[in-house]
């Protein structure tokens, strides 16, 4: 790091390779997105404990699954990812020092995917999973983010003028 330069102010870059999934594993079924948090980070045999099971309700059109957390029931709903998106997990390469890659002393801020998927299930503790939740909400953004990273084609120009000449 440059001497003077607060750590905040110095700015991080690092890059993510989602083309490292030559053995990357597919996850699809099997994210899920809890309503508490597990304050442990590293493999356990999940599949042992956590069983889920579809009710048959569908609700707000969403198919209701079921499941047990600590004693507790949750109810959840899997939700696949718009056409077009990917989930990633990602890991940060390890042993790579900046310094080797760009000619500083600082780590290095790079990730490699390692698993992918195509769904996530959410889970509820008190309520039926519905379209008004807020991962649900979430979701819209991705309509929002086509429409504005969507290239203008002249086409489009035309039609916004002719409008605009109408006003």
């Amino acid at each position: 790091m440059n001497p003077g330069v607060s750590p905040a102010l110095a700015g991080v870059t690092g890059s993510v390779d989602l083309h490292s999934t030559d053995s990357a594993v597919d996850l699809t079924d099997k994210v899920h997105l809890l309503p508490c948090i597990v304050r442990y980070n590293g493999p356990c045999p999940v599949s042992d404990y956590f069983k889920t099971n579809i009710t048959g309700v569908e609700g707000d059109g969403l198919k209701v699954q079921e499941a047990y957390f600590r004693g507790r029931r949750i109810q959840g709903t899997a939700v696949p990812l718009p056409n077009g998106y990917h989930g990633y997990v990602l890991g940060k390469k390890d042993g790579v020092k900046g310094k080797e890659l760009k000619g500083s002393d600082e780590e290095s801020n790079d990730w490699s995917s390692y698993a992918e998927f195509q769904n996530i299930t959410y889970w509820n503790h008190d309520d039926m999973p519905s379209n008004d939740d807020p991962i649900m909400r979430c979701f819209h953004w991705f309509t929002i983010a086509d429409a504005l990273h969507k290239p203008v084609t002249e086409e489009d120009l035309s039609t916004v003028s002719n409008v605009k000449h109408q006003s």
